[in-house]
């Protein structure tokens, strides 16, 4: 019988969620919110604000799903994933301190940009690392312990930060200052919890080093290619998960820039998501127990067809207190639908490409997000309403539920 406990080498794992949740939270936060404040300066109109960051979180997903599946493949080989793990870790954790350096909005987007490539990319290594961590039958357990521990983690260092940015008059430092602590110390959170994986982490499944390991990691990520197209299980649930999470993606990052279009109180927004982090930690708990007793593909489902109803509300979201629900709504299926999507991956993938496998996976995970964020962007310019680009994420959810059903159908018939 599988015991319960977590293993040193999961809690590791975990720790790492807890890490780089931070930074996440703070994209979904204070970061637009800031990043409003410098667009508000140079005379920038709220629909163009909400454009542009749409369009810079497209930018970083982009580059990251040109470059995931190469550094995927590669990281399959002997030693190499640690390694290249605590690289795009850096390349995150010091974008995120950097941000509080630009004066512009266009220098801003740009350090933006290249934290969120980072970080991004961190995930592909990390995502991979669970088939050396656990086994098979701990696997929806650990995935979703990681989102739980990550959204209740990331709260300690938004809170500190919080009070610097809300209060900064009362503490008798600029606006500015109070957004260069808060970068700084949710970078310095990401490096801190990420220390333990880095050193307590092996890699159990890999493929030898071969004599030209880039070119030799273009060759198996081309046979991958073809491998997944022969298993239509496999490609049918990439295709679902492009578009279901997707939407999940779009919603975290543009929440917020969403809700101060619309004129809501930026305190209010910030609170509201906490509460998103509070709420999301218990129910990403619940799903890990209910995984126990219900098919993960089941229990997805759910996920989906809840965050369709979601998507429909917050097209006539005009009210403080909607908000206030639609955090609560997001909260209850935000880290089961993330935890399960990843651990119902692994389960169906060959362990020892588990690196190719979720270097694609990355591609129709946030790789593919740039889809959400310029849908909204671009239908939110042309009709001059941010409710007319939220609405387009219905369709998404719709498109993978559906691609959901025959993925799951056909995995059962293997």
């Amino acid at each position: 019988m599988e015991h319960s406990r977590l293993t040193k080498q999961e809690r590791c794992w975990i720790l790492y969620d807890v890490g780089n949740s931070a930074f996440i939270l703070l994209v979904s936060t204070i970061i637009p919110i800031y990043f409003n404040h410098l667009a508000a300066s140079a005379g920038m109109s709220e629909v163009d604000y909400l454009a542009y960051w749409g369009y810079a979180a497209s930018i970083s997903t982009v580059i990251v799903a040109l470059i995931g599946p190469v550094l995927g493949t590669i990281a399959d080989t002997k030693s190499f994933k640690k390694p290249l793990f605590a690289v795009c870790m850096l390349i995150g954790v010091i974008g995120c301190g950097a941000l509080a350096v630009p004066l512009s909005w266009v220098t801003f987007l740009a350090v933006f940009i290249l934290a969120k490539v980072g970080y991004n990319a961190s995930l592909i290594f990390y995502d991979s690392m669970l088939v050396d961590v656990t086994t098979e039958q701990r696997l929806d357990q650990v995935s979703s312990n990681g989102y739980a521990w990550g959204y209740i983690g990331s709260c300690i260092p938004f809170v500190v930060s919080l009070g610097f940015v809300l209060l900064y008059q009362q503490i008798g430092i600029t606006m500015r200052t109070a957004i260069t602590i808060a970068f700084f110390l949710n970078g310095a959170w990401w490096l801190l919890f990420t220390i333990p994986l880095l050193k307590n982490y092996e890699q159990k499944h890999y493929v030898q080093l071969p004599k030209y390991p880039v070119r030799d990691s273009f060759r198996r990520l081309f046979q991958t290619f073809r491998d997944i197209k022969k298993q239509k299980h496999i490609f049918l649930y990439l295709l679902s998960f492009f578009f279901f999470i997707d939407g999940v993606y779009t919603i975290i990052e543009m929440a917020t820039a969403y809700g101060s279009a619309l004129g809501l109180a930026s305190s209010q927004l910030l609170l509201a998501l906490l509460v998103t982090q509070l709420v999301a930690f218990p129910c990403a708990l619940v799903f890990s127990r209910l995984s126990k007793g219900y098919e993960t593909s089941r229990l997805l489902k759910v996920c989906i067809l809840a965050y369709t109803g979601i998507s429909l509300f917050a097209i006539q979201l005009d009210k403080q207190w909607e908000f206030w629900v639609l955090a609560v709504l997001v909260g209850m299926f935000q880290g089961a639908i993330q935890a399960l999507s990843r651990s119902y991956f692994a389960k169906i993938i060959p362990t020892d490409k588990s690196g190719e496998y979720f270097g694609i996976y990355d591609i129709c995970g946030k790789g593919a997000s740039f889809l959400g964020t310029t849908l909204v962007g671009a239908v939110a310019q042309i009709t001059g309403a941010a409710s007319a680009g939220v609405a387009m994420l219905t369709v998404l959810f719709l498109i993978g539920f559906v691609l959901f059903r025959k993925a799951a159908k056909l995995g059962k018939a293997i």
